[in-house]
C-alpha cells in the first residue's frame, strides 16, 4: 500500500479507468473484455471512431489507445466472453471480463464457480488463474429487480475466489491494481452509486491490499461496520448519533473474501457493541457471517448482541416509494444502534 501524496481528485468512475489504463501500459498481457466496453469504436466499416466506454463510462478511451485486440467488445453472452477470459487467464494472460450487472451472474455462474474458482487447486498449482471480474452492484435507481442487486455473499460463499468492495476512488484505484496483478481470481463490485463520488488519489499506480479493512471513524462506543456505499451511510448514522453522545467507530470492510475479521475484532474489544450495515439481503449474508463470527470469537467483549441492518429478504422492487424502504438508510441504523443501549 503506498504512502504517496494525492495532488488532485477524480471521480470513482475515473479511478477505476486509470488503474485500468496503468496496469494495461505496465503490462502487455492485460486484456479486458464485455459488452459494449468500446462501445462500437473500432468498428472502421461503420465510420465509429469515439467510444462511450460502456454503460458506465468506466473503460472509455481505452480501445483508442491500446486496439481492439486488448479491448474486445464481446457479443451478448456472459457464458462465452467470462469462460474465454478465464481460459486466457489460465494460458498467460491476465484478462478482465466485464459482466455489465451482477444479477447476470447466473449465465456464467459455471465458469465461476467450476472453472475460476476451482482451477488452480485441481491443478495442484500449477495454473494459475490471474482474472479479475468487474461487475456492478447497487440498488437506488429505478433499474427493477435484474438490475439492481448486490450479491456479493454468493462469492464470498465460493472457496477460490477472492472479493472488494471498494467504497472511494482511493481504495477503487488501489482494489483494482491488486486484483489485476493477483494470481487468483478475484471479483471487483463497483456500486452504481459511488461513481459520481469524488476523493483524492495519487496519479502513479498504487496498490491496496486485499484482505484489509480499515477505519474511517475512531469511536468507543459501537462498532458499525459497512461495505462499499454502506461505509457512508454508516458513517453519516455515526455522525448524527454523536450528536445524542454516541461516539460510533466505522469499519470500512473493502474485502468480502477474504473478510479482515481480526479489524472487525480489535474495533469491537474496544467498544463492545457491533452493527453490520449490508445491503444485500439477510439470510446466508456478509451481515450474518460477520456477526457470527464476532459472537464466537468476541463473545466476552460483547454488551449487548450483534446486529444487523440489511434489504429485506426480496427482490429489489421497481417502485420508487418501495425502492426507497428497501435500502438500508442512516435512520435505520441509528435505531438500531439506540436499541443497543437498552
Amino acid at each position: 500500500m503506498t504512502t504517496a501524496t494525492a495532488t488532485r481528485e477524480l471521480q470513482v468512475r475515473e479511478a477505476i479507468n486509470e488503474a485500468i489504463r496503468q496496469e494495461m501500459e505496465r503490462d502487455e498481457s492485460v486484456i479486458i473484455m464485455g459488452e459494449e466496453i468500446a462501445g462500437g469504436a473500432g468498428r472502421e466499416h461503420l465510420g465509429i471512431v469515439d467510444a462511450w466506454g460502456g454503460p458506465f463510462r468506466t473503460t472509455v478511451g481505452l480501445i483508442q489507445q491500446f486496439g481492439n485486440q486488448r479491448v474486445l467488445d464481446t457479443p451478448l453472452s456472459e457464458a462465452a466472453f467470462v469462460g474465454t477470459a478465464i481460459g486466457a487467464s489460465s494460458t498467460g494472460m491476465r484478462a478482465i471480463a466485464e459482466l455489465m450487472f451482477v444479477d447476470f451472474i447466473g449465465v456464467c455462474m459455471d465458469q465461476m464457480l467450476n472453472n475460476a474458482a476451482k482451477m488452480r487447486y485441481m491443478f495442484g498449482g500449477q495454473v494459475k488463474v490471474p482474472f479479475v471480474m468487474l461487475t456492478r452492484i447497487g440498488a437506488g435507481f429505478g433499474s427493477a429487480a435484474q438490475h439492481s442487486e448486490s450479491y456479493y455473499s454468493i462469492f464470498s460463499h465460493i472457496p477460490g475466489l477472492k472479493g472488494v468492495v471498494p467504497s472511494d476512488p482511493y481504495t477503487a484505484k488501489g482494489l483494482l491494481i491488486s486484483a489485476i496483478r493477483d494470481d487468483d481470481p478475484v471479483v471487483f463490485f463497483e456500486h452504481k452509486g459511488l461513481y459520481t463520488n469524488r476523493g483524492p488519489v495519487p496519479e502513479e499506480p498504487y496498490t491496496y491490499p486485499i484482505g484489509k479493512a480499515r477505519t474511517v471513524r475512531e469511536g468507543t462506543d459501537v462498532t458499525l461496520v459497512g461495505l462499499s456505499k454502506m461505509t457512508w451511510t454508516a458513517n453519516n448514522a455515526a455522525e448524527e448519533l454523536a450528536k445524542e453522545g454516541i461516539n460510533a467507530e466505522v469499519v470500512d470492510l473493502l474485502s468480502i473474501s477474504p473478510i479482515d475479521y481480526d479489524h472487525v475484532l480489535e474495533s469491537v474489544r474496544k467498544t463492545h457493541r457491533v452493527v453490520v450495515v449490508d445491503e444485500d439481503t439477510p439470510v446466508c449474508s456478509l451481515a450474518s457471517e460477520i456477526c457470527a463470527r464476532v459472537a464466537e470469537e468476541g463473545f466476552d467483549y460483547l454488551d449487548a448482541p450483534p446486529s444487523r441492518v440489511t434489504a429485506p429478504h426480496t427482490p429489489v422492487p421497481y417502485s420508487r416509494a418501495l425502492e426507497n424502504i428497501y435500502l438500508p438508510n442512516e435512520q435505520r441504523v441509528i435505531n438500531t444502534v439506540r436499541g443497543l443501549f437498552k
